[in-house]
């Protein structure tokens, strides 16, 4: 079997680390001749709508997935229209692109947002801040990741200027909402409606990058747990997902309130590879060419630390109890993430001393 990816970072290169034991074979389409998961995948250097690259990456695939939201939805109706299956959907894809649409699907589902208004103009201004007040957040609707394409409104006279600085037009305000941790849902679905759930995770970010995943989130309450995992269920048969799918989280005095919809392989799910019994890798892999979906189920408890910005020393990552590091081959650069590091421990109380020494080895590193 063979699969093709569009997008060749490192969700492609750890998608197709994961494909290779099950017998697939992986092409990517990249427009940087120095895709990390080129290095373990045949690389097509093309950019994603480029009708020659899309023909070469998808000539013999079985199926055509993508590893980020950002790709163009034309590049997989194009493939689509030539008989080229692409799963998730393009559907998938079109939803989630647009975070105007993603609140909308929730709320349908009866899944708590935040409250929120779309901006496409200065006229807008004063009927979301009606709908809205403030403080708030004015975020665009598209293209938008690890806090990027983001502007914090801290008064009600913030708004109008912060809406031109993104553009004018296009920007969803959001309201403030006051939770207690972040929390992140992934699941996995195949074609014939299975699911492979996997347990809630709590997140902490550092400049609006994710830093630490801890799975499972400590101490939720078994309801809670139960809805948020129902959620990603919902979203992903909303969507007539398959694939794999995140949905983040916040946790709040009310319940659980949704804040975005990932339609791929996602950060908060990294500790899957070491800490549960099948990773959302290869569960990806899995539900897009048809095969079972493997047991999602954790193996005891983990922590995934990110490594943004710069790398620790590799030995003293590698002396850290039930340690494993991953990098992803790229050059360090302010705000980047060069790798992670999963630590998976028996009980809460075993992780955390190798967790505190990890923490403490990434935060250098970030800081340096």
């Amino acid at each position: 079997m063979r699969l093709a990816i569009l997008g060749g970072g490192q969700l492609a290169w750890m998608l197709a680390l994961a494909a290779k034991p099950l017998g697939v074979s992986v092409a990517v389409l990249d427009p940087s001749s120095e895709a990390g998961a080129g290095r373990v995948a045949d690389h097509v250097v093309a950019a994603y709508d480029d009708p020659a690259g899309l023909d070469e990456v998808s000539a013999g695939a079985d199926v055509v997935t993508y590893e980020f939201e950002n790709v163009p939805t034309a590049a997989l109706t194009r493939l689509v229209e030539h008989g080229v299956p692409v799963l998730p959907s393009p559907r998938s894809l079109a939803v989630t692109q647009d975070r105007l649409s993603e609140k909308q699907l929730l709320a349908e589902l009866g899944i708590a947002v935040a409250p929120h208004a779309a901006i496409d103009g200065p006229e807008d201004v004063a009927n979301a801040l009606a709908e809205v007040g403030a403080p708030g957040i004015l975020k665009t609707r598209r293209l938008g990741y690890d806090g990027k394409g983001q502007v914090r409104v801290r008064t009600a006279e913030d708004l109008a200027p912060a809406a031109a600085e993104l553009g004018g037009t296009d920007v969803l305000y959001e309201g403030l909402v006051t939770f207690s941790r972040e929390l992140s849902v992934v699941v996995a679905r195949g074609a014939d409606g299975s699911t492979a759930v996997y347990t809630p995770v709590e997140n902490e970010h550092r400049d609006g990058i994710l830093a630490l995943t801890l799975a499972p989130v400590p101490n939720l309450a078994p309801a809670l747990a139960e809805s948020a995992q129902a959620a990603a269920i919902a979203v992903a048969e909303a969507l007539g997902h398959v694939g794999v799918l995140c949905v983040e989280l916040f946790e709040t005095a009310d319940g659980i309130v949704a804040n975005e919809i990932a339609p791929r392989v996602h950060n908060s799910g990294h500790w899957s590879i070491e800490g549960a019994e099948t990773s959302q890798f290869e569960n990806h892999v899995r539900a897009v060419l048809g095969m079972p979906l493997g047991d999602a189920s954790a193996r005891g408890v983990s922590a995934m630390v990110n490594l943004v910005g710069g790398v620790p020393p590799v030995a003293q990552l590698d002396a850290i109890a039930g340690a494993t590091v991953h990098l992803y081959g790229k050059e360090p650069r302010t705000g980047r993430k060069l790798g992670h590091v999963t630590i998976v421990a028996e009980s809460a109380e075993l992780l955390a001393a190798p967790l505190e020494q990890a923490r403490a080895l990434a935060d250098a590193a970030w800081d340096a």
